[in-house]
């Protein structure tokens, strides 16, 4: 679906051969696409990374354990990156999500993404013996124009499991591609070459275990709900975040 300004919108029925135009006054225009949830689509970047995520359906949890999910898609993004060229710079999974930050460089990130989403949730299905959809929404996704917000997403995804109360220090989560960069464990995932990580692990280390506070994570948090990740301005003073300068 899309919206044109001058011929309308353009709505076609699921399961329907038919399409159907009409124009409707500005403010219904309004109205019926927030109401569809639609939303302008920009155009994939191939030299930008993007971080994604997406959950599954009712946020229960994907049902088999978590070393299975976690293997399965494993292969499935080793195949993303010979098949579809994608690069890889992080992945971690959760009980009933999981976050990502690749590149796209074919600016495939739509087929490479439904391609994915549809093995694993097959795969993921199959053991689980779940009739339903494995995940509740689509892949959410946003943008990291600059290297400064991929520092701020490259942080927030390798702190999650942290801050679920699901291990005490970034490293020591199993389920995270931190560990095999670090040599903790063998990954199958092919990874980017970790510059920010080896610029000096000690210190990144410490870095990734500070708790950067409620109010950093929540606007970070906020940022990568955007298809391009942007600080909203401090809500009291109206000047822009401390995040567009300081670290996360």
């Amino acid at each position: 679906m899309r919206r044109d300004i001058l011929s309308g919108i353009r709505i076609s029925a699921v399961g329907l051969d038919s399409t159907f135009m009409f124009k409707p006054p500005d403010k219904l225009a309004h109205l019926l696409m927030a109401f569809i949830g639609m939303r302008k689509v920009r155009p994939i970047h191939p030299e930008i990374p993007y971080h994604l995520c997406a959950r599954t359906n009712a946020r229960v949890d994907f049902g088999p354990p978590l070393d299975f999910v976690w293997n399965c898609m494993e292969n499935y993004l080793h195949f993303l990156h010979f098949v579809y060229a994608v690069k890889i710079h992080s992945f971690v999974l959760m009980p009933n999500h999981f976050h990502l930050i690749a590149k796209f460089p074919n600016a495939n990130l739509g087929e490479a993404m439904n391609y994915f989403m549809r093995e694993t949730s097959r795969e993921i299905s199959r053991v689980s013996g779940r009739e339903n959809h494995l995940y509740g929404t689509r892949v959410f996704r946003s943008a990291l124009s600059s290297f400064h917000y991929f520092t701020h997403a490259y942080k927030y995804v390798y702190r999650n499991p942290v801050e679920a109360g699901l291990s005490l220090r970034v490293e020591a989560y199993q389920f995270s591609t931190l560990q095999s960069l670090l040599g903790i464990a063998h990954g199958m995932t092919p990874l980017e070459e970790d510059t920010l990580l080896f610029d000096d692990v000690g210190q990144q280390l410490t870095w990734l275990n500070q708790n950067p506070g409620g109010d950093s994570r929540e606007a970070v948090k906020r940022g990568l709900r955007r298809q391009e990740f942007r600080l909203a301005n401090d809500r009291k003073s109206r000047r822009p975040n401390v995040l567009e300068t300081n670290l996360y």
